[in-house]
């Protein structure tokens, strides 16, 4: 370590032992908020998850009754009436981090809303809107799985830079401040013995 014992490297040392422990609060601060963000997502995607088998075979079991009521040539018909989808993703920012958005967009269909409530059967269209929403629910969990995913690498770097401060960073400065004091000190004692010197010699001349 090239250390210079001057009093002007002193103050600015101490001054970055200062930046880096507030750099460090931050840091900390940071990793706190990921956390939290992590916890919170987690609970949603523990729900979510939960209740996906569930959707999974309630929907299912429509489209059995829906095929057994209007008939599986009316299942196809109303299916190739249905548009195609399209996935955008987006971002939001969380401390730093970019957390994807996933939107679903749809092209202009023959069925529509208003089609589908005059025209298509009860047990087709409501096994319509339970894939539907089985399809969403599956987006959202793969849009939070990939915030979890991004979250934990900034959570995990956050971390490692906090420590390479607190462990190596903040001792390392410390110990040039002190031996730089040290230094310092240790020259003052050097001058002020060699002014006492001086002084005995010439007191020992006048005399």
């Amino acid at each position: 370590m090239d250390i210079r014992p001057t009093r002007i490297e002193l103050i600015r040392t101490r001054r970055r032992i200062r930046l880096a422990r507030k750099g460090l609060d931050l840091l900390k601060m940071k990793r706190s908020a990921l956390i939290y963000e992590f916890l919170q997502i987690s609970r949603t995607i523990r729900g979510m998850k939960e209740n996906l088998r569930k959707e999974v075979v309630d929907a299912l079991n429509m489209i059995k009754i829906a095929s057994v009521l209007e008939g599986s040539l009316a299942l196809e018909r109303i299916a190739n009436m249905s548009s195609d989808s399209r996935i955008n993703m987006n971002s939001r920012n969380v401390m730093g981090v970019n957390i994807p958005t996933l939107d679903v967009s749809y092209n202009l269909s023959i069925l529509s809303d208003v089609y589908r409530t005059i025209s298509v059967p009860v047990a087709i269209d409501d096994s319509i809107r339970r894939f539907q929403k089985l399809f969403f629910d599956l987006i959202l969990i793969v849009e939070k799985e990939n915030s979890l995913r991004n979250l934990l690498v900034e959570i995990d770097r956050t971390k490692r830079r906090s420590n390479a401060i607190e462990n190596i960073l903040i001792p390392r400065l410390e110990y040039q401040a002190k031996m730089i004091k040290m230094m310092l000190d240790e020259r003052e004692r050097d001058t002020f013995t060699t002014l006492k010197t001086i002084k005995r010699k010439i007191e020992a001349q006048n005399e």
